[in-house]
């Protein structure tokens, strides 16, 4: 399974609502940050089953995307579109100490989506991590482009 590469592009909208300022449990960044830290790639897929969503963590923030929706063309190039992100400050005050986050929705309803991920993700989390230890799996990639919309 390792030494092959999965690149995928994902599409950023412009924002709909301002900026959410909230934490995320340290349990959660923590996580994210460690199976960023084993990957072989500048990102990291994490498959949020339950609710048909992926996450694509990279260093900078937690993009969500919707794994049956959302798919779309711009300048030959396709991709799905980033429903949400997380932007998680840099700093981190202790291990155990809610993470300051910036949430940012590029779809209009998605507040209870939002926090069903919150709650999804870190089960989702402990069995990658899990899985990890057993093996390596494949380099991952994102690409990230803007999107204009065009409705």
């Amino acid at each position: 399974m390792a030494g092959y590469l999965i690149r995928e592009t994902f599409f950023r909208p412009g924002e709909i609502a301002a900026k959410q300022r909230t934490s995320i449990p340290a349990a959660v960044f923590n996580g994210l940050q460690l199976l960023l830290k084993r990957s072989q790639g500048d990102c990291v897929f994490v498959p949020i089953r339950s609710m048909q969503y992926q996450a694509v963590v990279d260093r900078e923030e937690v993009i969500f995307v919707d794994s049956h929706g959302g798919y779309a063309h711009q300048n030959g190039e396709g991709g799905r579109l980033i429903r949400i992100a997380w932007r998680p400050a840099v700093a981190q005050a202790s291990l155990s100490a809610p993470i300051p986050c910036e949430i940012i929705h590029y779809f209009k309803g998605q507040e209870e989506i939002q926090m069903r991920l919150l709650g999804e993700i870190q089960p989702t989390i402990r069995q990658m991590l899990d899985r990890q230890r057993h093996g390596s799996g494949p380099r991952q990639s994102a690409r990230i482009l803007p999107f204009r919309r065009t409705d």
